[in-house]
């Protein structure tokens, strides 16, 4: 016999910012599975329309630069009331060492990774349904940096801090953190592959999960964090063990 029990989202409508690749993608994908309708935020049409055709009829998408705030007002407002909101927004990964490393450059790499996050909880939080909730997304860096990553780290650290402050000034809206280690994602495209590959076996060997993060980790912190209503203010870390190596 057929289970009668609903699925976990069913009803819920969940957005996610940066949902057309990497783990954001594999969020979408996850939630739409168990009963969420869907909205993908991505900055071009493009990415919108490649990732809608991965997901379920159900799935709408809009094309929006998170640097752009009167864009991003009207997206939410376009969007109306919904349950979650999951931000996974982020530049694709380059090395930024500190003397070689603009303070223009600097200043943009927070534009999308926390302005961005900060303006889609400002935008965001109004039109969330009570019970519902916001996902942050942040790096290991800011809890294990290492030579080059005071970028990295800095936003990271900055998301930790964000979070929790919101928490506070969103309640009811449950604002909590996933901090994720190294996952094999698009934003590691630039790098070329023999050296990505490199990477990610040298970490495969060095951590105790034996292997680097897939999209699919991630969504799954993400999916509990959304289902989780005694969870806020909170960092939950996916990282395979990488902050004890």
């Amino acid at each position: 016999m057929a289970s009668t029990n609903p699925a976990p989202f069913d009803g819920e409508k969940v957005v996610i910012i940066g949902g057309t690749s990497g783990f954001g993608l594999a969020t979408a994908q996850a939630a739409a599975r168990d009963g969420a309708a869907v909205v993908v935020i991505s900055r071009t049409h493009t990415s919108v329309d490649r990732a809608l055709e991965q997901l379920p009829a159900t799935a709408t998408g809009l094309a929006v630069d998170v640097r752009d705030e009167a864009a991003l007002r009207t997206a939410f407002d376009t969007v109306g009331d919904f349950d979650h909101l999951v931000f996974t927004a982020g530049d694709a990964l380059r090395p930024m060492p500190l003397v070689e490393t603009s303070l223009d450059d600097a200043k943009a790499f927070f534009d999308v990774r926390f302005w961005g996050a900060y303006a889609s909880a400002k935008y965001g939080s109004p039109h969330i349904r009570p019970g519902g909730s916001i996902v942050l997304t942040a790096g290991t860096a800011g809890r294990r940096p290492s030579a080059g990553s005071a970028l990295g780290a800095s936003v990271s650290t900055a998301m930790e801090g964000l979070t929790r402050a919101l928490a506070l000034e969103l309640a009811p809206v449950r604002v909590n953190l996933v901090i994720a280690g190294l996952i094999r994602t698009p934003l590691w495209d630039p790098f070329p592959e023999q050296t990505r590959e490199a990477i990610f076996a040298s970490t495969a060997a060095r951590i105790p999960a034996g292997r680097v993060g897939e999209g699919e980790d991630i969504a799954a912190a993400n999916l509990y964090l959304m289902h989780q209503a005694y969870a806020t203010g909170t960092s939950v870390v996916v990282d395979g063990g990488s902050l004890l190596a």
